[in-house]
């Protein structure tokens, strides 16, 4: 790939996923840490690091590196420096799962906020849930204001916040694949409509 990526002039590109990867890896090594250490962080610790060990940074950056002359250098800068809408897309990630999957975790957003801010479950919840409703405000600002990137980037990473609202809206599909999951799968690949 490399080599490939060399002779379209495009090897930036691949410079760009292997930094996302090393991000990904230093903060699933930050998580082991706080784990062997039996360490509860602050909400902004726990966001610091999970917003990119839910992994969506590295998932929009590799997905742009074969989307050919759409994805230009500038947009992998974009995506690099964390904007709003990426951050978004990471905090919907993050948060909607932790949310609904957060039974048996050992590092959950609900611990790292009640102890940042003495909240009880209840409060630590409902916060969440605001924090959740506020990603979804930016996603959508996003859109509405005048961008430099071309409709079909910024539509891949709202895409990748409607997979995670799909598979962890009020239950985990992910991990539990119901008929509702088998059903959508099923229109898609198997049954989809005529085009």
């Amino acid at each position: 790939m490399e080599q490939e990526m060399a002779k379209q002039g495009n090897l930036y590109r691949l410079h760009y996923a292997k930094a996302a990867l090393k991000s990904q890896i230093q903060s699933y090594f930050m998580e082991a840490k706080w784990l062997n250490q039996d360490y509860t962080p602050t909400m902004d610790e726990y966001m610091s690091i999970a917003l990119v060990s839910c992994g969506y940074y590295l998932l929009i950056i590799t997905s742009f590196v074969g989307m050919g002359d759409i994805a230009t250098k500038e947009a992998f800068h974009w995506v690099s420096r964390h904007s709003s809408m990426v951050r978004a897309s990471s905090i919907i990630c993050r948060l909607q799962s932790d949310i609904v999957t957060h039974e048996g975790m050992l590092l959950q957003p609900l611990n790292a906020y009640m102890k940042q801010h003495g909240a009880c479950k209840q409060e630590a919840y409902d916060e969440l849930n605001r924090e959740l409703a506020n990603a979804w405000k930016d996603m959508n600002k996003e859109f509405l204001k005048p961008t430099q990137l071309p409709m079909p980037l910024l539509t891949r990473v709202l895409n990748f916040a409607r997979v995670v609202d799909l598979l962890y809206t009020d239950e985990d599909h992910y991990t539990n694949v119901g008929d509702l999951m088998k059903d959508l799968i099923a229109s898609l690949l198997i049954d989809p409509l005529p085009l």
